[in-house]
């Protein structure tokens, strides 16, 4: 043990507990750890036990090189089958987890002696700025993983921008319906073709006190102050947004996308450790194997979207009236305030016609990977949104929140890869979108593109790619300058 601790590199790895976040952080911790790292992969309490319910109790385990810890949140106590309120997560993190987090860390620092090696590096979501008092005290490397698009982090970091021009807070809710929504925002550098309503959600207040407004205006600025910024992009995607950041910014690397990066690399001991904290569907994966190749749509929108049930019966008349089969997750809460209730009358008819099958949750890489899937409504988050592309599998695009309504913008109208649908989307909307999506003239042109797109993420990810380049850059010049 004691080798272990004088050669091993050694990172600390800290996702803000969010589905999406969580799960950028353990493809790049298992990027790492198939680099020769010792990994320290930190769960918040609610979320660890989470994960347990949903994967069992093996599902922790880790390997000798690559363990879990967990610090305490301050959440309540709370059903585990109903995740926490994010806002709450994100108020309760920033405020109780500072000094759990620095115990751990020193203790890990000092813990050589037990075949643990020094910390070398932290890597932190980017907003967890919670860790930097620690690193700046320990004189340890704090890269920031940035788990939103490139576009989306820099329209949150320009939040001060449109505030300092007198464009936000709205001067009154009106502002959400009047067609202010529609005012370009033509003056930020990397930001193409932009209007209000394309720029991250958070914006849409008229209280500069808003939590969600300032959470994310404050937290973005404190990424001037990693050593590093960390990116799941990959430079034909997003270059010119990153060109023009730099100057203003630590280094940036973009390293995706790492879905396909950990695919270059060798036989992955830790394949099977996920972080779904919802457990997976796996009849899924079955049912789409009986179905022709690219015929199923799939839908999901994510882990946090919420809608009214009014909202999702529209989604299921549309889903059932096009004339296509479809793969819908449906998660425990996603009706918001209320149990999800469909029609019987919608039951029936995929009963009797063998079109739908509905999940409370499923391996998402694997049903985009699938050759019967040709289609995704999808909310576009950002982990979302690079599976499709790795995919090659156009989009719906109906964005609920934060960078989703900037990811929505660029994969429709920059990438050529979505069309995107009405916030109030009404069932012969949802329909008509999708035949044309699966049928029509666009949806043929989304098409090709995409796997073009497809084409480019691959390249990235190969070893003589510019994201792996990227890679190694950032492990020899960044993660390892502390050995």
């Amino acid at each position: 043990m004691g080798s272990l601790a004088n050669e091993k590199p050694h990172a600390v790895c800290m996702p803000i507990p969010a589905q999406g976040h969580i799960n950028a952080m353990m493809q790049f911790a298992k990027v790492l750890h198939l680099h020769g790292f010792f990994i320290t992969f930190i769960h918040t309490e609610f979320n660890y036990k989470r994960i347990l319910k949903s994967r069992g109790p093996s599902s922790l385990q880790g390997l000798p090189d690559f363990q879990f810890k967990t610090i305490p949140d301050g959440l309540p106590p709370s059903d585990e089958n109903i995740p926490q309120d994010v806002k709450q997560v994100c108020q309760s993190t920033q405020e109780n987890c500072a000094i759990p987090f620095h115990n751990l860390v020193v203790k890990l620092n000092n813990s050589s002696a037990s075949g643990v090696p020094p910390v070398s590096c932290i890597i932190s979501d980017i907003i967890t700025k919670f860790t930097l008092p620690t690193s700046q005290e320990l004189h340890i490397p704090n890269i920031f993983l940035c788990s939103v698009s490139a576009c989306g982090f820099w329209g949150f970091f320009n939040y001060q921008q449109l505030m300092d021009k007198g464009l936000i807070p709205f001067k009154s809710e009106d502002d959400l319906v009047n067609g202010y929504l529609n005012k370009e925002v033509d003056w930020i550098p990397g930001l193409k073709n932009m209007r209000i309503r394309d720029m991250p959600s958070f914006l849409r207040t008229t209280d500069p006190e808003d939590f969600w407004f300032k959470f994310l205006k404050d937290e973005t600025q404190c990424a001037m102050h990693a050593t590093a910024i960390i990116f799941n992009t990959f430079d034909d995607l997003e270059g010119e947004v990153l060109e023009t950041m730099s100057p203003v910014l630590p280094p940036m690397y973009s390293v995706g996308p790492l879905s396909l990066i950990l695919k270059e690399m060798p036989t992955n001991p830790l394949e099977s450790a996920g972080s779904n904290l919802w457990k997976e569907n796996p009849g899924c994966i079955e049912w789409l194997d009986g179905k022709k190749e690219g015929s199923v749509v799939y839908v999901n929108f994510g882990s946090i979207t919420v809608m009214s049930n009014k909202q999702m019966v529209e989604f299921a008349w549309g889903l059932a009236n096009c004339g296509h089969d479809f793969l819908w997750v449906i998660r425990s809460d996603l009706v918001k305030g209320e149990n999800a209730v469909l029609p019987e009358e919608f039951f029936n008819e995929i009963t009797e016609s063998g079109r739908g099958f509905l999940a409370g949750w499923c391996p998402q890489e694997k049903v985009l990977m699938h050759p019967s899937v040709g289609g995704y409504l999808t909310h576009c988050g950002w982990n979302s949104t690079m599976e499709s592309i790795c995919a090659g599998v156009p989009m719906i695009c109906w964005p609920f929140f934060a960078d989703q309504q900037t990811n929505c913008h660029y994969a429709c109208s920059e990438w050529g890869i979505g069309m995107e649908i009405e916030n109030n989307a009404k069932r012969d909307e949802v329909e008509g979108m999708i035949r044309e999506l699966m049928d029509g003239d666009k949806g043929e042109d989304m098409k090709k593109k995409a796997l073009e797109w497809k084409r480019l993420a691959t390249m990235a990810a190969k070893q003589d790619g510019s994201s792996m380049k990227n890679l190694k850059t950032l492990i020899s010049q960044v993660l390892l300058s502390k050995q």
